[in-house]
């Protein structure tokens, strides 16, 4: 039995981040990590490895739609699926092996197994039973299940987001259910890979919670890039064969009952935390009704020793928000002050354009009854957008109407996932649109359509 200052439950983002710091402040750390890699969902099969493959189809669509007006002419590349998933793993094979790397460097322990906690100041991995003053629980999420809908990811029929990395071909038909994140993006890999892709989503329009204005340009690009969508559709049950699926749902607006035939069907209805096997319930750590852990502004369970962070706890389940949650806590366990200021964490979509937000939307703003003004810019005015066959989207900028503070973001277009983080910093500080626009920004560059919005907010954008 080995004693130690802390130990984190779960690898992922939120954990292996957590574990480094606690190190760099001086505890003595070790991470319980059952899996064969390290780096949780997020580096094995969810964040990367979808990444990998958005790349790899969106050099296709440009070879197969854009080369040729470039100038550059020959025939379209073929896919050889088996390499593309090669590929995807030596990726993965990077991350997870230069996080070990950081666990070596950083002298921190990795107790290889499935964790739980019998007691208060104890964790049980496998037959050993280790002792720590606290324990940070970072067990992350799982994909959540549908009623009537049976996944097996080994068939590769109807899979989740897991089976959708390694499904053992290119389906030529693919219904994904849900218009989520996940969905949008893995149907994205397979309709430029050549599936027929179809989205149906309960609710009346695509990722929900986002801007309207973004929600409906991205709708009708995604619609240009081939996909169906069926919206306001209710998905009572998956009738699956050897090698094809039928997606049974009803229609809310008429309740007519409706099927679509598919040889994959993904199911993509959003994830829900992984507590398990912990033993949390028997020692008394309260949970919300979503199944989430309940934890005080620093991170601690109403449990004295045990805390907890990322997707086990209430809030965006995003690997950077875990991230800043595992340092944060290891602030707080080192006698420091940890912070995470959730009213700036950005979102992404990583499709083609991508979609980034941060901050309220216009609709969050105008319900709150907060006096605003809106600049907005396309992408249409930006050289450099055009140069590369990306000028459709725009950035929004939302300020309060009297002091030009900024209060949100959202981005559609070129780079959006990189271009979102100038927002992040002027909201951090506190900025002005004032201040966004009186800052240089290099020409030509995809930042120069932030400025643009940041001067739409005041006497108006040049290039508009």
């Amino acid at each position: 039995m080995a004693s130690y200052d802390v130990i984190i439950i779960g690898a992922g983002p939120g954990g292996y981040v957590s574990a480094i710091r606690c190190a760099q402040l001086g505890l003595k750390t070790a991470v319980v990590e059952g899996r064969e890699t390290l780096g949780g969902t997020c580096l094995n099969v969810g964040c990367i490895p979808s990444k990998a493959l958005l790349h790899a189809s969106h050099l296709l669509h440009e070879a197969e739609h854009n080369f040729a007006d470039m100038g550059l002419k020959g025939k379209s590349p073929s896919v050889d699926w088996d390499q593309m998933k090669k590929y995807k793993d030596d990726v993965i094979g990077q991350n997870t092996g230069g996080i070990e790397f950081l666990f070596k460097k950083n002298k921190i322990d990795w107790l290889k197994g499935w964790g739980s906690i019998p007691a208060v100041g104890k964790v049980k991995v496998g037959d050993e039973v280790h002792e720590a003053k606290n324990i940070i629980v970072a067990s992350g999420s799982v994909p959540t299940a549908l009623p009537g809908v049976e996944v097996d990811n080994d068939k590769g029929i109807v899979v989740d987001s897991t089976g959708a990395l390694a499904l053992p071909k290119i389906p030529k038909k693919m219904v994904v259910i849900g218009a989520g994140v996940i969905g949008l993006e893995l149907g994205s890999v397979y309709a430029r890979l050549g599936a027929e892709v179809t989205v149906v989503e309960y609710m009346d329009f695509i990722t929900p919670g986002m801007d309207g204005e973004v929600q409906r340009q991205f709708q009708k690009i995604l619609g240009k890039q081939g996909f169906t969508f069926i919206l306001g559709a209710a998905v009572s049950g998956v009738e699956a064969s050897k090698t094809k699926a039928k997606v049974n749902y009803k229609l809310k607006k008429d309740d007519s009952e409706h099927s679509l035939d598919a040889d994959v069907v993904l199911v993509a209805t959003g994830r829900k935390p992984f507590t398990d096997g912990l033993g949390l319930a028997e020692l008394g750590v309260e949970f919300t009704p979503r199944g989430q852990i309940k934890t005080d502004a620093h991170w601690a369970t109403n449990v004295p020793g045990i805390y907890a962070i990322g997707d086990a706890i209430v809030g965006p389940m995003l690997a950077h928000k875990a991230e800043d949650e595992g340092m944060a806590v290891a602030e707080v366990l080192a006698g420091k002050h940890g912070h995470v200021n959730y009213d700036v964490i950005p979102g992404v979509i990583y499709t083609t354009p991508e979609v980034a937000s941060v901050g309220k939307t216009e609709q969050q703003l105008k319900e709150e009854g907060r006096a605003i003004k809106v600049g907005k810019f396309s992408f249409m005015g930006n050289a450099r957008a055009k140069a590369v066959h990306q000028g459709e989207g725009f950035v929004k900028l939302i300020v309060d109407k009297d002091t030009d503070r900024v209060l949100g973001c959202h981005i559609i277009g070129p780079g959006a996932g990189d271009l979102i983080h100038e927002i992040c910093v002027a909201m951090e500080f506190g900025a002005s649109a004032q201040d966004i626009a009186l800052t240089c920004h290099a020409h030509p560059t995809f930042s120069e359509a932030v400025r643009e919005a940041a001067l739409a907010c005041g006497d108006g954008a040049i290039h508009a």
